[in-house]
């Protein structure tokens, strides 16, 4: 599935709420511009047997003390084996998700810090993190672009 279709997906889907499908529009080219620096369009996400993404808390080598939540999204579904005994988990199942849908959730996932995207299917070195508070900057950047008023040519009259 193209990326301009799954965008559309996610308006398509989105609770008539009178604000999320405007959100999800507003903030569209900003899903696309990340997902088009991927190379993969769509990722396997590991969820639990409730259908929650899991999470992975990461450990600094050099720094035990500090951690970070991560949730790996992985090229091919034998790529579940590079990062987590969870293929012997029978509550543990790994999903397809379109990559622009991915990117929509980590707005809303409080307790993670980054989305961790393997590029290269059976490798875990070339990576793409994606930091949650830099996401929402950039998304809150947009969302300013779009309310700040235009200023007024001053040839208007």
């Amino acid at each position: 599935m193209d990326l301009e279709a799954q965008i559309q997906l996610l308006i398509n889907n989105a609770p008539n709420d009178g604000v999320t499908p405007h959100l999800v529009s507003t903030i569209a080219p900003l899903l696309v511009a990340i997902a088009q620096k991927l190379r993969h369009t769509q990722y396997y996400i590991l969820q639990d047997s409730e259908g929650s993404w899991v999470l992975t808390t990461l450990s600094n080598r050099a720094n035990p003390g500090i951690e970070k939540r991560v949730i790996y999204a992985l090229p091919t579904i034998q790529d579940v084996s590079l990062i987590s005994p969870a293929g012997l988990d029978p509550q543990i199942s790994a999903k397809i998700t379109p990559v622009t849908h991915i990117l929509f959730q980590l707005v809303a996932l409080e307790p993670v810090d980054s989305i961790v995207f393997l590029e290269t299917p059976g490798k875990t070195t070339h990576t793409f993190e994606l930091r949650r508070a830099d996401f929402q900057k950039r998304i809150q950047r947009q969302l300013k672009k779009l309310r700040s008023p235009k200023p007024i040519p001053p040839d208007i009259a």
